[in-house]
């Protein structure tokens, strides 16, 4: 009887798709705060390479943070 009213198909791929950009946009917020904390321990302990790398990865990690955000706001705007 619900199967003319709920299109469970698209109903399904919403899902799917909520789930993987929440997961995904966590997951790469957290690599960028990974980043910061490795980087600020490396830099008190004067290992300059290795501060270097984390910041690296800091950076990265924002930058790919900010990226999702903006294809996340094109996608809801586009439809």
């Amino acid at each position: 009887m619900l199967e003319g009213f709920i299109d469970t198909g698209a109903l399904a791929k919403t899902v799917a798709a909520a789930f993987v950009s929440g997961v995904g946009v966590t997951l790469i917020f957290s690599i960028a705060i990974f980043g910061v904390a490795r980087f600020a321990e490396m830099d008190r302990e004067g290992r300059t390479n290795a501060a270097l790398l984390y910041g690296g990865v800091a950076v990265l990690g924002g930058v790919a943070f900010v990226a999702a955000i903006v294809v996340g706001i094109i996608v809801m705007t586009s439809k």
